[in-house]
């Protein structure tokens, strides 16, 4: 079996275990979730083909149902909002940052806190329509952008061993204060926990997990700890949509071969099939909760995904420096005529 290859088939079992104790505690498709459980642990016993592994695929089905049946016994905690004073300070901080447009801090504030109430209407009717909904909603999306730009901004400690693990460490306890300040959410919370397992696997061997094994660990701790978010429509999505980036992704990506390393048009196939690998992964959980799937997504996110992500880097980049007393005032212009371009192009997408 190949390394990290065995937290992957063991995740399965679990999952399984999980799902049935919760149809069990609803009183609903026991049996029908009994057998599908029963045929997945089968048929990751004939793949495995280790005769040292049935018993331990039991046993991760066992655990999966006892602490799910513990999280019902006990109780799920409700949620706490220990900065929500640190969250309105932000807020006020992105109203005063002087962000050019008349909605533009209203969208800021949605993109880096998941606080809508500011949005007009018809903004929100754009974004739903065009199937960027999910900018919107903080989501793993946000947090991965923003732990691409902590590391960036850290660069500069260099690569010897001890600057990796302070870059580390800093990198975490960043990520972990704004999943904290966020609300922590189900899609928040899984790439929380990518960031800290591919830091820390990096950090102890000198190279990452494999994308599945990640996806794996990940899957299988977040649902020991709330079973229950295994029927959350954000929870789902949000690790369906990772299993399209994990396994779909670079099959499709495939297609257009390497070639020179600013090749503009293989870029641009390579963000077509990230949109369309986590759009067939998502559908039918999509599908299932909203009963609608969005007609226009590749043009959608081929726009809109790169424009959020600039947005979220310059209002970053405009609020530490406004906070520091040296923000030049072109930069929060331009972060707010991206924002302007960002609602423009839903709106034109939304009217098709």
């Amino acid at each position: 079996m190949k390394k990290g290859g065995g937290i992957t088939v063991l995740s399965f079992p679990f999952v399984a275990g999980v799902v049935t104790a919760q149809l069990a505690g609803r009183g609903t498709g026991l049996a029908a979730a009994s057998c599908l459980s029963i045929a997945i642990l089968l048929i990751i016993c004939a793949i495995s083909r280790k005769r040292c592994l049935p018993p331990l695929l039991l046993l991760f089905f066992a655990l999966g149902a006892f602490c799910s049946w513990t999280e019902a016994i006990a109780g799920r905690p409700a949620p706490a909002a220990p900065f929500s004073g640190a969250l309105d300070s932000l807020e006020a901080a992105i109203r005063n940052a002087g962000f050019w447009g008349e909605n533009s801090p209203a969208i800021i504030t949605a993109l880096l806190t998941g606080r809508r109430s500011g949005l007009p209407r018809s903004t929100v009717d754009a974004f739903r329509s065009s199937g960027a909904s999910h900018i919107l909603a903080l989501s793993g999306l946000h947090l991965g952008i923003i732990y691409l730009f902590l590391c960036r901004l850290l660069g500069w400690l260099g690569n010897a061993p001890p600057a990796r693990l302070l870059r580390s460490v800093a990198v975490i306890a960043a990520c972990a204060f704004y999943a904290l300040l966020t609300g922590a959410g189900p899609s928040i919370t899984r790439a929380f926990l990518f960031i800290v397992i591919n830091e820390i696997s990096r950090a102890l061997s000198g190279r990452r997990h494999s994308p599945l094994a990640t996806f794996s660990i990940a899957l299988t701790v977040q649902l020991a700890v709330h079973p229950s978010l295994v029927a959350s429509a954000g929870f789902q999505l949000s690790y369906l949509a990772m299993l399209g980036i994990t396994v779909l992704f670079p099959v499709l990506e495939s297609w257009y071969p390497a070639g020179h390393r600013a090749d503009p048009v293989r870029r641009i196939w390579s963000a077509a099939a990230l949109s369309i690998s986590c759009q067939l992964s998502t559908a039918p959980a999509a599908w299932w909760h909203f009963r609608s799937l969005p007609r226009y997504f590749l043009i959608t996110n081929l726009l809109a995904l790169p424009l959020a992500e600039a947005i979220i880097v310059l209002a970053l980049v405009t609020l530490l420096l406004g906070a520091a007393g040296i923000c030049p005032p072109i930069l929060p212009r331009v972060c707010g005529m991206a924002v302007e371009l960002l609602e423009f192009c839903l709106k034109a997408i939304s009217s098709l």
